[in-house]
């Protein structure tokens, strides 16, 4: 895990204080890993560890599926997004570099 993390992304609740802070069953919880749509690391004894990103992910996912949509709708709409944010930094580092190749800026090493 890297130190640099924000808290927000750091891998440290058991499914357990998930399941309290989501009103999810444990089985609701695994049933979306299992779907993709959620990554928890695994403790060295094989624990699951969620961050406070991954319960905010599944507070959404539980509402879509409120609202109607199935796992595989919602699996679809997360990898469109993770492509558009790719894009999107994509585009940042191309325009980053040739603003240091105009202004003769080069990254340190």
């Amino acid at each position: 895990m890297s130190k640099d993390l924000s808290y927000k992304d750091k891998k440290v609740i058991t499914i357990g204080i998930v399941r309290d802070l989501t009103g999810l069953s444990e089985r609701q919880i695994r049933y979306y890993e299992e779907r993709k749509l959620i990554f928890p690391e695994r403790s060295p004894g094989g624990s699951r560890k969620y961050s406070f990103a991954d319960v905010e992910l599944l507070m959404d996912i539980a509402n879509k599926i409120e609202d109607g949509l199935q796992t595989h709708e919602i699996r679809k709409e997360m990898l469109r997004e993770e492509k558009k944010q790719n894009q999107e930094d994509i585009r940042r580092k191309m325009i980053q570099g040739q603003l240091n190749a105009q202004f003769g800026f080069r990254k340190r090493q």
